[in-house]
């Protein structure tokens, strides 16, 4: 099988593809024959060294994957080999197999592509927990959704609406501010040609926002915490940029508002019901048509390295996926 390697911390343009030996489940486990991997920012700043989860070199980047089962081990009673199904393997999933425990697998639901369901569990998995479990967003409050055109971004934008919040989708361009609308976005704000803080009091009639969703951090990040409302609440999801931003201690103090950081690995290393309970409800959402995911872009296994490079060059809207070829 082949398997897309880093073997040095760095460039993307560094990875290559062995052919490695095809994989064998041990008890309780199943090998997935991958047709689609997910492409996000978590396998980007692996590659690069800047994740506190990059494991020892060498590795296969890659947190999601769809596929269909191609062999089951002793002991699985609940998976059979043929079905469709999609999980989260934190690492390795770069590669036409991966090797898990049965129990993280979740079926593939009629109708949903390979290259949806790849790229679907991470970003909107995220989204959820951050508004629902870490905000307790409420229905009728303001959502402000900064780098809402990336992959978190516009899983949060369509999550916050199909909870009844009034979303506010802010982001560099209208093409980007476009693709948020489509996905469900009430205001747009294109960071470039308004004064964050001061768009965002007049939208809320100067109430201030009620939770902010911030997956880049950088230099639009005080703006908006100091439209924060009474008692907001600032979620860290993600630093996409260098650049991390200082917090003005003060504003919290006097509004008594909350920044909350958000951290898939952990919610799921420690509550990972909670976690499949919650992937399995936005999975009914996206049945009822609640949630309407965005069809990614798609490279092929061996163009890796030029996914992740578009990723950090910030040519991708929504997400990507690598597609096997067979």
């Amino acid at each position: 099988m082949k398997v897309v390697l880093c073997t040095n911390f760095g460039s993307p343009d560094q990875l290559i593809v062995e052919e490695k030996p095809a994989l064998e489940p041990g008890p309780g486990e199943v090998v997935i024959a991958v047709h689609a991997s997910g492409v996000g920012l978590p396998d980007a700043l692996m590659v690069q060294g800047r994740s506190h989860a990059s494991p020892t070199l060498p590795f296969s980047p890659g947190c999601e994957v769809a596929g269909v089962i191609a062999h089951v081990g002793v002991g699985v009673g609940t998976r059979f080999v043929g079905e469709r199904v999609f999980a989260y393997v934190g690492v390795g999933g770069y590669a036409e197999e991966v090797c898990l425990q049965a129990s993280r697998v979740l079926p593939v639901p009629p109708g949903m592509s390979f290259e949806i369901a790849a790229s679907f569990a991470l970003t909107h998995a995220t989204a959820y927990h951050a508004l629902k479990d870490r905000a307790g967003l409420r229905s009728g409050e303001t959502v402000v959704v900064l780098g809402a055109a990336g992959g978190l971004g516009l899983a949060a934008v369509g999550i916050a609406k199909a909870m009844g919040a009034r979303v506010v989708a802010c982001a560099s361009s209208d093409e980007r501010l476009e693709l948020c609308r489509q996905q469900g976005a009430d205001d747009l704000i294109n960071y470039q040609s308004v004064q964050l803080r001061l768009k965002l009091l007049d939208l809320t009639e100067g109430k201030g926002v009620d939770v902010v969703f911030d997956p880049v951090g950088g230099i639009y990040s005080e703006s908006v915490m100091r439209s924060l409302s009474r008692e907001g609440r600032y979620l860290v999801v993600g630093l996409a940029t260098d650049k991390i931003p200082n917090v003005p201690l003060n504003l919290l103090l006097e509004k008594g508002a909350s920044i909350l950081g958000v951290s898939y690995d952990v919610f799921n290393a420690r509550s990972s019901a909670q976690c499949m309970a919650n992937l399995e409800e936005l999975l009914g959402w996206q049945a009822q048509g609640r949630l309407i995911p965005k069809v990614p872009t798609s490279y092929v296994l061996e163009e890796a390295g030029l996914a992740l490079d578009a990723l950090l060059r910030r040519e991708i809207l929504g997400k990507a996926v690598l597609v096997m070829e067979r």
